[in-house]
């Protein structure tokens, strides 16, 4: 799925949840904005976030159980994505930081690791909550 325009109605619809919302989302709360546009189950939204988990247009925040779409979808290499997580806002920044991607590869290289993919979180407080 490399394009908005192949992905199911379910899908497109999470999707344009995530896009608008410009903040992690879980998938209840994906859910209850959906309801009025014909998703009533929460297995409807998590299979919408599966696949768009596999096509690369969303994320899934791992400390805090929620869901992000990708602020540069299909820039990543061999499925890396780094985050900064205010705990303060909220405000969820994507980068990537391609010295921390080869030292994660060369670590598994020599370790005989074959990662699937790699999300580093990084949490604490941005610029703006700390008066920056």
């Amino acid at each position: 799925m490399t394009s908005h325009q192949k992905l199911t109605r379910n899908q497109a619809l999470v999707l344009g949840s995530l896009e608008k919302a410009g903040q992690p989302l879980s998938a209840y709360t994906i859910l209850d904005q959906l309801r009025d546009d014909g998703l009533r189950a929460p297995l409807q939204v998590y299979r919408a976030l599966d696949k768009l988990l596999e096509s690369g247009l969303v994320h899934r925040l791992e400390s805090i159980n929620a869901f992000v779409a990708c602020s540069h979808p299909h820039s990543h290499s061999h499925g890396s994505a780094a985050f900064a997580i205010c705990e303060r806002c909220g405000r969820v920044d994507e980068f990537s930081d391609a010295v921390v991607q080869k030292r994660l590869a060369s670590w598994s290289s020599e370790h005989g690791f074959k990662p699937s993919r790699t999300t580093v979180e990084i949490r604490g407080e941005c610029a703006a909550c700390l008066g920056n």
